[in-house]
């Protein structure tokens, strides 16, 4: 393709005269200026929460909700300390579970999964909880992997983890 036709082309774009500003104006027009991808946003899980609200054991919870990533992402965080492959088990299922939630509600790959959302909140947990383990059984490139997914979905989240446990 020529200069000349691109000149032509653009020249019957619109009803600015001045090439420049059809340039500039073509390269922004539909385009996010903060050049990302927008929020994902899971899913209310209001029959789950009702659930762990009654402080029902989160074996038993998993059993009814094993697609959500909360509950798997709870049942570790009940393992006993010293059980960390099992931790480790029921971490990566939540992650995974958390993977298929966000890619089924729009996520690409990347992008942010902001704690501040409820439901996001399962898969950010599990996330969380399997690098504590990765880490405990020494994966370490496993775990700054997971590290650096926590920090790039939520620079808040791992803090807000860590709080939350104590």
């Amino acid at each position: 393709m020529s200069f000349f036709f691109l000149l032509g082309k653009l020249g019957s774009m619109g009803t600015v005269t001045n090439v420049k500003d059809k340039v500039f104006s073509m390269s922004l027009a539909g385009k996010n200026l903060l050049d990302g991808p927008a929020p994902t946003f899971l899913p209310k899980e209001a029959e789950l929460e009702n659930r762990i609200q009654s402080e029902e054991p989160a074996i038993e919870i998993v059993k009814d909700f094993p697609k959500s990533p909360l509950a798997w992402a709870n049942l570790a965080a009940e393992t006993d300390e010293g059980d960390v492959i099992q931790r480790y088990a029921y971490a990566r299922v939540g992650y995974h579970r958390g993977l298929d939630a966000l890619r089924g509600n729009g996520w690409k790959g990347h992008g942010p999964i902001p704690f501040s959302h409820e439901p996001n909140r399962g898969f950010l947990k599990a996330l969380y909880l399997l690098g504590n383990a990765a880490a405990e059984i020494g994966e370490d490139d496993e775990a700054e992997r997971i590290a650096k997914f926590l920090d790039d979905s939520d620079p808040t989240a791992k803090e807000q983890l860590e709080n939350a446990s104590k």
